[in-house]
């Protein structure tokens, strides 16, 4: 299994506020000793966030697409396997000395051929019904002879596989003699002692391949007969009874394998869907593959017990339809906010920090103090940076007298004027044109709202005038509208928040009934006069909740 990693993260389109707190407060942890935990972003960042980091010099957290746990998550390490021209007696060593209940079965490039499962090796060869059942042998003499670790006294097509009849020379020449009557001997394995004269009928007969056991010698004149006859001669330390049942087992394993159909998985497949292959395959277990097709583990239905190593730290958010996508099938350990709750519930108590400030940066930035810790001047800014971007600059009707605090005391750390840093912030985020598309303008801080059996959902951008926003409102209406139809969306709008003005625009695409029940001036179709609003979460969103809640 992978090592567990901690990532502390925002909400889906996040804002500067998002992405600082979740470094901040990475940085924190890791300064209390929490280990392997980073900062990561759930989407992309907008133009003033890149003005942040590349004014304080951070690089730009790594991308989180998503948490769904995946299969390279639940698997071990190591893969016990075994090559497909191993004898089915290594097989056998290998399930004992792993407790393992089923082996890939690979080619010499890691590559399975099958998969080889004890419960069916021990139906076919422990339990057999029938006397030529027990009798037969799949083999070529290479395979036998690595299985009674012998030696070649003669050797024949040593490669070459074949379906063999077992037999032991245990008796009198007689006897022998008259057993042999009938038998094809070119598909005879005969195991015998010191016979000599069981071994010298067999030579002469031509059965395929001699045994003789426990070492015991083999005069040159019946070797001699073998290379004539093309008879295989092998030596081995075990005794007659060991050799038997050995012999019996050397049977190469890709033959056990060949045809048949086998269950497989992606590393990077979902535990959802390997669940789905589980619950729908006879067998105990599939192969797991690397992109190549290289085996690189297997899975059985134990594996699905196993959690996944990744765990979620949830900043400036707690609402799961607003985080990285997957965080319901992962461990969230702890969360860091200052909005409303949402419908965010655990299986097991978490930390919990929810404060009524202006931004989470604040909320961040007080738990640096409660724990003793001083932030470096860096680290200080970024914390500034989103509180002065949350509170549009502590103009904000969400702003406290602690967001005030705290802006002073971080300014101080950080040796930046807050009003300075704030302009800058804001001139640097404020040009629309900037953005790729009239979509991202829109999707960048765009988030979604469920008021009874209606969701809605609203962007925001702060500007410095609105003449840009005016020049660019068709086509702001027409991606909102195809927003809405894609999304199944009661509403969709834009809130143009002017920070000189401390006003703000909100173009919005609803029903009929909309233009009634927003309360607000109509400016002209589908715009509408917020004045004094600059707060989306504290001022626009309850209002717009209470309506579409009737």
């Amino acid at each position: 299994m992978q090592k567990e990693t901690i990532y502390v993260v925002g909400h889906r389109n996040p804002d500067t506020d998002s992405i600082c707190s979740a470094m901040a407060y990475a940085h924190l942890r890791r300064r209390q000793g929490l280990s392997n935990v980073q900062a990561a972003r759930a989407g992309g960042i907008n133009h003033q966030t890149e003005f942040v980091l590349e004014e304080l010099a951070f690089p730009v957290p790594p991308l989180l697409i998503d948490v769904h746990p995946r299969v390279r998550h639940v698997i071990g390490e190591h893969v016990i396997t075994v090559p497909g021209d191993a004898p089915l007696s290594r097989a056998m060593e290998l399930f004992h000395l792993h407790n393992v209940r089923m082996l890939p079965v690979i080619d010499e490039a890691r590559r399975p051929l099958g998969l080889l499962f004890l419960k069916g090796v021990a139906e076919r060869f422990v339990v057999p019904s029938q006397e030529m059942e027990i009798r037969r042998v799949l083999a070529c003499p290479d395979s036998i002879r690595q299985c009674l670790r012998g030696v070649f006294l003669n050797n024949v097509d040593e490669k070459e596989t074949e379906e063999f009849h077992l037999y032991v020379g245990a008796m009198a020449s007689e006897t022998f003699r008259a057993k042999m009557e009938g038998l094809d001997p070119r598909h005879m394995v005969l195991i015998t002692g010191d016979r000599e004269n069981v071994q010298r009928e067999a030579v002469e007969a031509g059965v395929r391949v001699l045994i003789v056991t426990g070492n015991l010698p083999v005069s040159p004149e019946i070797v001699a007969c073998g290379r004539q006859k093309d008879v295989t001669i092998i030596s081995t330390p075990y005794d007659t009874a060991t050799s038997t049942w050995l012999t019996r087992l050397a049977t190469p394993v890709h033959c056990l394998v060949e045809g048949k159909s086998f269950g497989a998985a992606g590393l990077d497949e979902r535990l959802d869907d390997l669940r789905l292959k589980l619950l729908h395959t006879k067998d105990p277990g599939v192969v797991v593959l690397d992109a190549e097709g290289r085996v690189e583990g297997v899975a059985t239905k134990s594996n699905l017990l196993r959690t996944s190593p990744v765990k979620l730290i949830l900043v400036d958010h707690n609402e799961l339809s607003q985080a990285v996508a997957g965080a319901d099938k992962v461990e969230i350990l702890e969360v860091v906010d200052h909005h409303r709750l949402g419908n965010f519930h655990t299986d097991t108590p978490i930390r919990f920090i929810n404060q009524p400030l202006g931004s989470t940066c604040t909320v961040v930035a007080t738990l640096y103090r409660q724990g003793g810790v001083v932030p470096e001047p860096a680290v200080a800014g970024l914390m500034l940076a989103g509180l002065l971007s949350d509170t549009v600059m502590l103009k904000s009707p969400t702003t406290t007298e602690v967001d005030r605090e705290i802006a002073l005391w971080l300014g101080e750390l950080s040796g930046l004027d807050p009003l300075d840093f704030g302009r800058r912030i804001f001139a640097a985020g404020s040009a629309l044109s900037a953005y790729p598309s009239v979509r991202q303008l829109i999707l960048t801080d765009f988030k979604e709202y469920a008021a009874g059996e209606t969701s809605f959902g609203i962007g925001q951008v702060e500007v410095v005038s609105f003449h840009e926003f005016l020049t660019m409102k068709e086509e702001i209406s027409s991606i909102l509208r195809t927003l809405r139809e894609e999304r199944g969306l009661g509403m969709a709008g834009l809130l143009v928040t002017d920070i000189v003005q401390e006003t703000s625009l909100l173009l919005a695409l609803g029903g009929k009934e909309f233009a009634y029940l927003i309360e607000y001036p109509r400016v002209e179709e589908n715009l509408y006069e917020l004045k004094g609003v600059l707060s989306r979460k504290k001022q626009l969103v309850p209002h717009l909740l209470k309506i579409f809640k009737g």
